[in-house]
């Protein structure tokens, strides 16, 4: 495998219908907390809460000094996926965002890929599902806001309407905002050629 070489990686959203699902392309190689932004960008959440991501009992997050628990992960910013993939022996991550509400993710390894010329890694290239808005009180707190929504004669469907102005519809994503989100990083990661210098004299 060379450094190049990009994961294919599916990412389903745990116990929540509609599905959501996301696939990604990213390098293998790629920090875990970066790997946390794209999780971010790609399904739409708002990077507005603390984050762990999983495999067979090892944590891995980003440390905040103000956080006493911060003992209790190793430290994303230090850890690349194909290390820990070799290293724990699976092809499959978990990833738990917001731990009030607790969403949790799956990640799978799909396959191992060679990088397109031209293109830059991160990528989205599938999306499927609506992100559940933050703060609704996770897969449970979804499922009743979007049973609230459907039905006009629920006590709280009024209040919910008026909250989400724009008709929200889990069927309905928006892949090429998304899409953009995750090129903005892949930009802003994309190893810049140094400049020449000019010879004097």
């Amino acid at each position: 495998m060379s450094a190049a070489t990009v994961a294919r990686l599916k990412i389903t959203l745990d116990d929540v219908k509609p599905v959501v699902l996301r696939r990604v392309e990213v390098p293998f190689d790629i920090r875990l907390d970066r790997l946390h932004l794209i999780l971010q960008a790609a399904i739409g959440w708002t990077n507005s809460h603390l984050y762990e991501i999983r495999a067979r009992g090892v944590r891995w997050s980003t440390p905040y000094p103000d956080q006493d628990w911060a003992g209790d992960f190793l430290d994303a910013r230090k850890a690349r996926l194909g290390d820990v993939l070799e290293d724990v022996g699976t092809k499959t991550l978990k990833y738990l965002y917001d731990f009030g509400d607790g969403w949790e993710h799956t990640i799978k390894i799909e396959r191992l890929i060679d990088p397109e010329p031209g293109v830059l890694y991160p990528r989205l290239i599938e999306a499927k599902g609506r992100c559940p808005p933050e703060d609704i009180g996770g897969p449970w707190g979804y499922g009743e806001f979007l049973e609230a929504l459907a039905d006009p004669s629920h006590e709280r469907h009024r209040e919910l309407k008026e909250w989400f102005a724009d008709d929200f519809n889990p069927h309905v994503v928006d892949v090429d905002r998304l899409a953009e989100d995750v090129a903005t990083l892949a930009q802003r990661w994309s190893r810049q050629p140094t400049a020449k210098r000019r010879r004097t004299g």
